[in-house]
């Protein structure tokens, strides 16, 4: 476990595989830390330099007061890049992480030589939705909200099963303060022109039963940038590295070696 301290946050990190090989950095959803990516990570091939990390107000990264801007959250993955002497990676965003790729794509094109956009859009529902889910959880906490974000999470076989108490422990065991922040940045977020200006190796993932960003409403943000490509995962929600994690490997195994990322 490594912690960047960039002044007013310290992220957590992690980084596996060859030190010198070409970097994919990966960013996670609202309420999830890292481990979402372990069973996807274990299943690429050798040779990558392999980077997660905590957003702010999640897992183990320090969480600043709510609430935080989309403008933030991306400044927080450019000052890690920069920190870890990162250029042309492949940059992996699920949900809201799918959200800071699009925003540092379209910041530092040095940083982003192709893009991995999963589970998420360049608008994530409405405003007032997400003002709803603030409310409720500086009120009644996440617990209020964790059973209806299990159904959009996973698909019906991956919630009858052990593994989604660990999910869900996941989920609430979160920030409070973060979860709220985050909630606060995707409301305040759209990036559909920005996005559409975009020029560069681009990878649509959707999961079949994804209730919070749909395939088609993945399909549209990915239709913006010219020349991109759409993969969908059958028996997934909104987290298919989670529940189909050989798919996703093995689909983004295959846009590396098509974007020559590895040989």
């Amino acid at each position: 476990m490594k912690i960047a301290d960039l002044g007013d946050i310290q992220l957590h990190y992690r980084v596996d595989g060859d030190a010198k090989g070409a970097p994919i950095v990966f960013a996670n959803s609202l309420g999830t830390d890292l481990r979402i990516w372990d069973a996807v990570v274990e299943r690429l091939p050798a040779g990558l330099r392999v980077i997660r990390y905590d957003k702010r107000g999640h897992g183990l990264s320090s969480c600043p007061p709510a609430p935080y801007s989309m403008g933030a959250l991306v400044r927080d993955a450019e000052r890690l890049l920069d920190h870890l002497e990162v250029r042309d990676c492949m940059f992996v965003g699920l949900s809201i992480g799918g959200m800071v790729a699009q925003g540092l794509a379209v910041k530092r094109l040095d940083q982003v030589r192709a893009l991995v956009l999963s589970n998420t859009a360049a608008k994530i529902g409405t405003a007032e939705m997400w003002k709803e889910r603030v409310q409720t959880v500086q009120s009644a906490g996440i617990e209020a909200l964790a059973d209806a974000v299990m159904e959009r999470w996973f698909a019906r076989g991956f919630r009858d099963t052990p593994q989604l108490k660990l999910w869900r422990n996941m989920l609430v065991q979160q920030s409070r303060e973060g979860y709220a922040g985050c909630c606060s940045a995707i409301a305040g977020t759209d990036f559909y022109t920005p996005t559409s200006g975009l020029r560069l190796p681009c990878l649509g993932i959707a999961g079949s039963e994804d209730g919070s960003t749909p395939p088609d409403l993945v399909r549209e943000t990915v239709d913006l940038i010219p020349g991109s490509q759409f993969h969908l995962i059958r028996r997934a929600g909104h987290i298919p590295c989670v529940e189909q994690p050989e798919d996703y490997a093995n689909r983004l195994t295959a846009f590396l070696k098509e974007t020559g990322h590895i040989g």
